[in-house]
């Protein structure tokens, strides 16, 4: 089986992470336990874990010319990614992403930085390497205009396109009615349909907000849910479940793009959606076992070796 080939565009950010006791509240000033630089970004993210299941990825995106986009870029090569077409911008510095973490939860400041110079005309530049994919990965860390130019030349060359919309805001339709698969968490879906889909044990609120949403143009709305696992459906389809692994966690930093990357990676393999699904949770679940967005992204046999040669669909099911 050939290798799936895959183009990300999308966001490279140093991630600066402080461990702390607590949050500082206004004014206040606190000492911290820890720091980290660490690789990140949703578009370099996926593209690292792609690398790493094994799929010939191009990453193409913008850095500033300066240590942390060197730091970035060794990254993305040590794990098998073309960074050729990651730009190299005076404009602006590399983006960053400051996050405070504590034994609760966390808060996250973004910089775009050079992700903002990341134009519509440089996808024109990258026409061909798109023609010759099998499928376009997208997320919203750079400039919309950007995404929907990439996936323009993916629809016109009859590529896969499949968007991460995140973060969380409003789409148009002219967007919307490329994506051939969809993938928002919770909150993301209701921004992207004004529908609030939480209702404990019972599926009616999520299929109404996948209705929506399965209406303003994409073939297959993939949402995470979390601690509950994934849910999925096509038009004209039911809804179906996969179920959460419980894995020891770690940091759940790259969890969701980690999920992106094995559904893309299941779906250029060939593999059914729900297939594709099961993959997605098995890869996000050994992701949070590790510390660190990139670090933590499994390989293949990594994979293969946890969950079993035939694991892959043994979660699927039914909604409802």
């Amino acid at each position: 089986m050939k290798r799936p080939r895959i183009v990300v565009v999308g966001s490279l950010n140093m991630d600066i992470v402080v461990k702390a006791a607590r949050f500082p509240a206004a004014g206040e000033t606190i000492a911290g336990e820890e720091i980290h630089f660490v690789p990140g970004g949703k578009g370099a993210n996926q593209a690292v874990a792609l690398g790493r299941l094994g799929a010939e990825v191009t990453m193409v995106g913008a850095v500033g010319a300066d240590s942390f986009g060197g730091t970035l870029l060794a990254s993305l090569n040590a794990s098998g990614v073309s960074c050729e077409h990651v730009k190299k911008t005076e404009k602006a510095p590399t983006g960053t992403a400051s996050i405070t973490l504590t034994p609760e939860e966390n808060s996250i400041v973004i910089v775009a930085g050079a992700n903002a110079e990341l134009r519509e005309e440089d996808m024109d530049h990258i026409e061909a390497i798109i023609a010759g994919a099998d499928a376009v990965l997208l997320q919203l860390e750079i400039p919309l205009g950007t995404v929907e130019r990439a996936a323009e030349l993916a629809e016109k060359h009859g590529k896969l396109v499949i968007l991460n919309p995140a973060p969380a805001r409003a789409l148009p339709p002219s967007l919307l009615g490329r994506i051939h698969y969809i993938t928002p968490n919770g909150t993301e879906l209701a921004v992207l349909t004004g529908v609030d889909s939480a209702g404990e044990g019972d599926d009616s609120p999520l299929e109404e907000a996948v209705d929506a949403l399965l209406a303003q143009g994409p073939s297959c709305v993939v949402t995470t849910l979390g601690a509950e696992g994934a849910a999925w459906k096509a038009r004209g389809e039911k809804l179906r479940r996969q179920q959460a692994h419980r894995m020891q966690v770690v940091d759940t930093t790259g969890a969701g793009d980690a999920f992106n990357a094995g559904l893309a990676y299941g779906l250029c393999e060939g593999r059914e959606v729900g297939e594709a699904v099961a993959l997605a949770a098995q890869t996000a679940a050994l992701a949070v076992t590790k510390f660190g967005a990139q670090d933590g992204m499994p390989t293949m046999a990594e994979v293969l070796n946890y969950f079993g040669q035939n694991a892959v669909p043994s979660s699927e099911h039914d909604a409802g």
